[in-house]
């Protein structure tokens, strides 16, 4: 069985609420995990990235206090 994969839906339940548009610019950066393509209209996101990815942000908000 492969990674744990997380939809758009995912994203926004875990506070992750950019636009498609946003999410592209921020992949494209690096600033946000790359997505998986599932097929021609679907994509999704590697579940642990995303959740090291909103880890990294909190760690970052209490190192500035």
């Amino acid at each position: 069985m492969g990674p744990l994969l997380y939809d758009r839906t995912d994203l926004r339940r875990r506070g992750i609420k950019l636009s498609a548009s946003s999410l592209l610019r921020f992949e494209a950066s690096g600033r946000f995990p790359k997505r998986v393509r599932l097929g021609d209209h679907s994509v999704a996101w590697v579940a642990t990235e995303i959740d090291a990815y909103v880890a990294d942000l909190a760690r970052a908000r209490w190192s500035r206090r």
